[in-house]
């Protein structure tokens, strides 16, 4: 069981605290504050559990706080771990928003909401819907200072990017909104080995939804035609290349996915006959379908690294990285970011920017074009101009890290980055083993890499013809692990 449970602010201040058995002293959170900032296991942050004098501290981050659990019992991590993440979850749903301001303005409605999900240190009911019955204080949403400045597409507003309260669903005052959001988020994992050839693929995605929708009336989601689920579809874990095993054709075009698991609100009784999930759903956020795959995948960014020594100095060493950005052309990928390892006797580094972005550089036609010599030319200044814009770099002589940073990376781009190193000492061919591997950080939005796809969103409730509320559908693709081995 729980022993207390309390939301520390950035600066360690305490902002909710719940104190449920009194074995544990409330000079705990000075001592898990002290022990997660200056952590002395390594270089790295603290772990989400550790044990000081006894006392196992459990944390999470979210929002910019730190949620606690402290226990003197042999509690499982990941149990407590998961409650953390719903109590995210709950006061995400009923604030809008997680953050210390969030808080500061709902700490009657926290305080009511964490006396109804722990009893006496037990955890109880974490379900959104459950919980509505029995709270009675309004919250007060709060939408994030940075809302306007993030793009829409940014992953930190977390999987729907709503900031409403479940409770905007019960208001009689006119202003009530009926819309429902639906998210598929995609986490892509994929390393390449030196040649450039795909080592290890996989992507993790989640249907997300979140209703405000009156009366909570069931809806119906279709998912792919040509969609094929392993397990399910091919139980040996066969699948025939002709067809996949549901006879739907060739079977190189098909979305297949390794396995999934559903939400207990699903309906999957038409499920292998049409690809329809029926379901009511529940207040707040919840993930309707859980897959990953490792098949038909298409890797949106590839890489080639050289190394070669400076012609003009043995102190000094050229490292090109040439960027292709795969996506259609009507994507882009959004502050993407390519981190370069170098070796530590690297003191220096000055990059040039390759700024045509994929349109070719100059425009040919030469000297005999005429008039349009002028005009091919000023097309590729204003081409130099805007990749250049959407480019920069810069590199930290203490972690000795290049970064290449992109505020916009559209599909069907190629980028060049030309660095020149600084050595302390003669240039070797083991240089190039030691530079990398290089990590991609990116976000695509409105791109789907397991080719997954949402046909259609039906609200089926038939009472009213008129009922007509704003269906919300969205694609994030984004890394978790994109490295390339040098």
């Amino acid at each position: 069981m729980i022993s207390q449970f309390y939301i520390l602010s950035p600066r360690g201040d305490v902002v909710i605290r719940k104190d449920y058995l009194g074995d544990v002293p409330r000079s705990s959170s000075e001592t898990f504050f002290r022990n997660a900032k200056f952590w002395k296991e390594g270089d790295g942050e603290a772990p989400p559990v550790f044990n000081v004098d006894g006392i196992t501290y459990m944390h999470i981050k979210e929002g910019g706080v730190q949620l606690v659990a402290t226990t003197r019992a042999n509690l499982s991590p990941s149990f407590v771990l998961e409650f953390l993440r719903r109590i995210c979850t709950i006061v995400k749903d009923y604030c809008g928003f997680l953050s210390e301001d969030a808080i500061r303005k709902n700490v009657v409605l926290i305080y009511e909401l964490l006396d109804e999900v722990v009893d006496y240190g037990f955890p109880q009911n974490t379900a959104t819907e459950a919980l509505k019955q029995f709270v009675v204080n309004e919250p007060t949403v709060v939408t994030p200072a940075f809302y306007q400045a993030k793009p829409l597409f940014s992953l930190s507003k977390g999987p729907t990017g709503v900031f409403k309260s479940v409770l905007e669903t019960n208001r009689t005052d006119g202003k009530r909104r009926d819309e429902i959001f639906v998210d598929v988020v995609e986490r892509i994992t994929c390393t390449f080995n030196a040649s450039g050839y795909i080592a290890s693929a996989q992507v993790d995605g989640a249907v997300q939804i979140k209703s405000y929708l009156a009366g909570n009336p069931p809806i119906k989601i279709k998912l792919n035609d040509d969609l094929l689920i392993g397990k399910r579809d091919a139980p040996y874990g066969h699948l025939d290349a002709a067809g996949g095993g549901r006879g739907f054709g060739d079977g190189g075009h098909m979305v297949v996915l390794d396995d999934c698991n559903f939400h207990e609100v699903a309906n999957l009784d038409s499920f292998d006959v049409d690809r329809t999930i029926s379901l009511v759903p529940p207040d707040g956020e919840f993930a309707l379908m859980n897959y990953r795959t490792t098949h038909g995948f298409k890797p949106p960014f590839r890489l080639h690294a050289t190394v070669e020594p400076d012609p003009n100095s043995e102190y000094k060493a050229l490292l090109t990285l040439k960027l292709w950005c795969e996506v259609p052309s009507d994507k882009a990928a959004s502050g993407m970011e390519v981190e370069i390892p170098t070796p530590r006797y690297v003191q220096r580094v000055h990059c040039d920017l390759d700024t045509s972005g994929g349109a070719g550089g100059p425009a040919g036609g030469g000297a005999g074009a005429g008039g349009l010599t002028g005009r091919a030319g000023r097309a590729a200044a204003a081409a130099a101009a805007a990749g250049a814009a959407l480019q920069a770099w810069d590199y930290n002589e203490k972690t000795h890290l290049l970064r290449w940073k992109f505020k916009k990376c559209p599909g069907g781009s190629e980028w060049t980055l030309r660095a020149r190193l600084t050595l302390e000492k003669p240039y070797s061919p083991g240089l190039r083993g030691e530079v990398g591997p290089v990590n991609l950080r990116f976000t695509i939005p409105m791109y789907s890499a397991s080719r997954i796809a949402l046909k259609y969103l039906q609200i089926l409730k038939k009472a009213d013809k008129n009922y007509n509320p704003y269906r919300w559908v969205r694609y994030v693709a984004s890394s978790n692990s994109y490295t390339f081995r040098t």
